[in-house]
């Protein structure tokens, strides 16, 4: 169904490259779903799912533990969620970052500071994003298309496409279904293993570069994944890891 499998995992790269960035990451925004409702996930429906991807994406218990103690600490750390759309040298490449910053100056000097190291621009808000599609993507090991799409429908899951390659399932829902698909897919599979489950951005229309673009394209993306405030990266370019 749809577009290939691999043309829509190249699509979607995301920070989380390194167990370090996904802990920071999660920590952030388990943080921020406390302090802005009931720091229990039975109470805050918010909490409770920021959980569930943090889990399905491995985070273990005591880190996420700690960032609901932190919640509900005295501690006066604070994050306001921030995103930041751009292009590539060249190729009609583009990137959309994701931030969650105490700092919001220092966040946007560090982000010039990459744009400008890799000959790349920062756009205006909605340049483009326009062009992505707001998703809720899961991949996982499983091949039987048909009993997935059954459980999924069974659920109410307002599903987008199901794709499957090399016994690889792709899933992508309406955002606001991720949870329930979630639960679904565990029902089906019990002991399930999630490789992604993320709320994401996945582009339209994806490109190819070479030679400098490509080079500087990759040196982009690697200083933005340095970048401490910067939760996640999405771009358009498909043979980035090639």
């Amino acid at each position: 169904m749809g577009r290939h499998f691999e043309v829509r995992a190249a699509a979607m790269q995301k920070t989380a490259n390194q167990k370090a960035k996904v802990y920071s990451r999660y920590s952030k925004e388990i943080l921020m779903a406390a302090k802005n409702g009931e720091p229990d996930p039975e109470m805050n429906q918010t909490l409770k799912k920021v959980i569930e991807r943090a889990k399905a994406n491995n985070v273990p218990a005591d880190v996420i533990k700690r960032a609901i103690e932190k919640a509900k600490s005295n501690d006066t750390e604070n994050y306001s969620s921030a995103r930041y759309e751009g292009f590539g040298s060249g190729g009609g490449s583009s990137i959309i970052i994701d931030c969650l910053t105490d700092n919001p100056n220092r966040t946007i000097a560090n982000l010039r500071a990459c744009f400008n190291k890799a000959h790349a621009k920062l756009g205006v808000g909605g340049s483009v994003s326009f062009n992505y599609e707001h998703t809720g993507l899961i991949v996982i090991d499983y091949d039987d298309e048909e009993a997935m799409m059954d459980a999924l429908i069974m659920a109410e899951v307002d599903l987008r496409d199901i794709e499957v390659e090399d016994g690889v399932m792709t899933i992508t829902v309406e955002p606001q279904d991720l949870s329930k698909a979630k639960e679904a897919i565990e029902q089906l599979i019990p002991g399930v293993e999630f490789r992604v489950m993320e709320d994401t951005m996945l582009a339209n229309d994806t490109v190819e570069l070479e030679g400098e673009d490509l080079d500087l394209f990759k040196r982009l993306v690697t200083l933005l994944d340095d970048v401490d405030d910067v939760q996640n990266i999405y771009h358009n370019v498909s043979n980035l890891n090639a």
